[in-house]
């Protein structure tokens, strides 16, 4: 299962500033940064989607910022560049704007990953269950040239479908996974002090919320990839209704060929876990990397003040991303092994990725995992496993542009305001 996201929306926790603020509804409470130590809390952990992106071990990143000695700037405070006299206006417009940085930082990437890189998402499934394709569109070009044609024949919406399903599967993931802590004494987080026993039992969480959400996942991959041409207009809590059904055995009509969800289990739970821990492996170890390069820049005293701000916020960005990036290439071909599983004998209609145009349909007759491997290596070739690799190209290449964009707004403004 795919996909990857924040616990909540409350901002990703990026907001400055040294008291709770009743702004936004008092939805969101402000975090101080005025310290070190205090910018290991800034991020908060994202729902575990199995397939996802920006998944974590959920314990709290390592404390980035300026060294508390030995450097002459000590971060954002209260008024960060105040310079007596006529100063407290302007630091309290850098103090403002450290606040709500982060905010805008944080919505930036979730506007990414969760918008911007959907018609990426949906065509790159598309591709993945198509067992009909000449054409494997592994790079971007092809990729672009089939989006184009399904937006001319189908309007827009054909590459914007199901994204309201996608938000409702992590809202189930989230939901599953606080009450499954709740009232089990299996761990949410895994402590700096960890044991084997709190890896697993944490371990044992992320599975059993991956199969809570794993009906509800089916229904939203369903709406993903059916063609925009015989797709009627369902309301935006079909994927509820359908996953429900898929798990009483009542809804919509299957073919013989459907898979039992106990079937589906096993792949499941298998990528989430991976999936998971790569991420969170790759994660740390980039932020090792970035808090030994930033620790060893400020002892050199060769770091301005708006590397520090930008020091700050970007390097758990910078990590994520790349935790991200590394897990969905390594999974990718166990990820299109998953959605085949999940698609089959669900009488789902796709569109054509060889013309642009007409349509398909899934009848597919795998028996589980194993033959599912065995036909796709025996009749499409390795390469078979990797349909629709362009999309992840194109989707991580729009993801990085909105972060160095990003990057060069928010140093353009603190430019401004020191």
């Amino acid at each position: 299962m795919h996909p990857r996201r924040p616990d909540g929306f409350d901002g990703l926790g990026y907001r400055g500033g040294a008291r709770d603020e009743q702004g936004f509804g008092g939805a969101f409470p402000a975090r101080s940064f005025s310290t070190g130590a205090d910018l290991g809390h800034w991020v908060t952990t994202p729902p575990d989607i199995p397939g996802s992106r920006n998944l974590h071990w959920g314990e709290k990143s390592p404390p980035y910022g300026v060294p508390t000695t030995s450097t002459p700037y000590e971060g954002p405070t209260e008024e960060p560049f105040s310079t007596g006299g006529g100063g407290g206006v302007q630091g309290q417009s850098s103090e403002q704007l450290n606040r709500f940085a982060g905010f805008g930082i944080g919505l930036a990437s979730l506007f990414t990953e969760n918008v911007l890189a959907h018609p990426c998402i949906v065509l790159r499934r598309q591709c993945q269950v198509n067992y009909h394709a000449q054409h494997y569109h592994l790079t971007p070009f092809t990729v672009i040239n089939i989006m184009y044609s399904f937006n001319k024949t189908q309007g827009y919406r054909a590459l914007w479908k199901g994204m309201g399903s996608t938000f409702i599967v992590q809202g189930v993931t989230l939901g599953a996974e606080g009450i499954i802590s709740e009232f089990t004494p299996l761990p949410r987080e895994v402590l700096h002090k960890w044991s084997p026993k709190q890896i697993g039992e944490h371990l044992l969480l992320k599975s059993l919320t991956y199969v809570v959400a794993m009906p509800f996942y089916s229904a939203s991959l369903i709406e993903t990839v059916q063609s925009e041409i015989i797709r009627d207009n369902t309301g935006i809590l079909e994927c509820v209704k359908e996953g429900i059904g898929r798990v009483i055995g009542m809804g919509v009509p299957h073919s013989k060929r459907l898979l039992p969800l106990l079937s589906l289990i096993f792949p499941t739970v298998l990528h989430g876990v991976l999936h998971y821990i790569i991420s969170s492996v790759i994660q740390k170890f980039v932020l090792l990397i970035l808090k030994r390069k930033t620790y060893n820049s400020h002892l050199a005293e060769s770091t301005s003040p708006v590397q520090s701000m930008l020091d700050a916020y970007f390097p758990e960005l910078i990590a994520n991303f790349a935790a991200s990036l590394c897990s969905d290439v390594i999974l990718y071909p166990l990820e299109t092994v998953l959605h085949r599983l999940h698609i089959q004998g669900t009488r789902t209609i796709i569109d054509n990725t060889d013309l642009g145009y007409e349509v398909l349909p899934i009848n597919t007759q795998y028996e589980g995992m194993r033959d599912c491997i065995n036909t796709i290596r025996q009749e499409e070739g390795v390469f078979g496993f990797y349909k629709g690799f362009g999309a992840v190209i194109i989707q991580y290449t729009l993801h990085a542009a909105v972060l160095q964009i990003t990057k060069i707004i928010y140093s353009t403004l603190l430019q401004n305001n020191i």
